[in-house]
């Protein structure tokens, strides 16, 4: 069996999610050939040879390619698919972009978020905001999966591991889309997906002034920032901060909710969390049926406490 992995890049480096993701595809115990869509990536080409897991990588590399749209890259992917059994991708918004145009195009069902691999056709997926675990059986030529990167360790690094690069010509424009510009929230913490420590605030911080009392005690722990929807919607946050299924499904050793009623689609972003500690006044609040440690009170006095240790 081969499998065709898609890495997610900034045509500088790998992406952490594709170290993730990748391990699920050890799991299927078949051939793995990455693919590199972008321009002028050849670091991103250097960093993935020395991936254990990659026998071989295939790199688009054309100008036509640089921002990496879905609406070419999903061309491109269909012209090759046929050489393989499965495709995986992963379950990140640059993964939910690209495979649904890629299944339409290959008419074959694709599963996003997958947790694990069960078997070489059956595979398991959260549903109900993580109420419920769905198994899967596909019968499809060509399998589709989308890997929850939380739910995989990174592959490991081989500094002697060398594989064969193969360039493909395929220079496919975009006439649907094009990319216009992008506003990245520039910080030196941790990323959300990678941070082994996560601060995250809600509404009940009331305004976007306390939402800054987040960073200080952010970087006093080392830690990632992130919100709630509600503080995100309430302009306390950027959209990149946002945790939950709707945002960024996170897996810290220790996650603390500052001001978060809990609601089930934050829950389900935050329930693979090794330690949970809830911060709220309302003890009826929901946060506190998932949280292993809770304090009731004051979040304001809270943050005093945290910050003077």
């Amino acid at each position: 069996m081969k499998t065709l992995f898609i890495a997610e890049h900034n045509n500088q480096t790998l992406r952490s999610s594709s170290f993730h993701a990748l391990s699920a595809a050890k799991e299927l115990d078949s051939t793995v050939d990455m693919l590199v869509i972008g321009y002028q990536c050849s670091k991103v080409v250097e960093e993935a040879q020395k991936l254990a897991l990659v026998n071989k990588i295939l790199l688009a590399d054309k100008e036509n390619y640089k921002d990496q749209l879905a609406e070419n890259s999903a061309v491109l992917i269909n012209e090759i698919a046929k050489d393989y059994d499965y495709i995986i991708i992963p379950s990140t918004t640059f993964g939910k972009n690209l495979l649904p145009r890629v299944a339409a195009l290959l008419d074959v069902a694709m599963f996003t978020d997958v947790i694990k691999i069960v078997s070489e056709d059956t595979f398991q997926r959260p549903i109900y905001a993580g109420n419920a675990i769905e198994t899967i059986k596909s019968e499809d030529k060509i399998k589709l999966l989308a890997i929850r990167t939380t739910s995989f360790n990174a592959t490991n690094i081989s500094e002697t591991t060398n594989c064969e690069v193969e360039m493909l010509n395929q220079d496919i424009p975009n006439t649907l889309s094009s990319f216009v510009s992008q506003d990245l929230t520039k910080s030196a913490r941790p990323e959300l997906s990678d941070a082994k420590i996560v601060i995250s605030g809600g509404r009940g911080l009331k305004t976007a002034e306390n939402f800054k009392l987040l960073e200080k005690l952010a970087d006093k722990y080392g830690a990632a920032l992130g919100a709630s929807r509600a503080a995100v919607d309430a302009g306390f946050a950027p959209n990149d901060y946002q945790v939950g299924q709707t945002g960024k499904v996170v897996a810290p050793d220790l996650y603390i909710a500052i001001g978060i009623s809990g609601a089930i689609q934050h829950l389900a972003g935050i329930k693979d969390s090794k330690v949970i500690v809830a911060i709220n006044n309302d003890p009826e609040a929901p946060i506190f049926k998932s949280a292993n440690y809770g304090i009731v009170g004051d979040l304001f006095g809270a943050l005093k406490e945290f910050d003077s240790e």
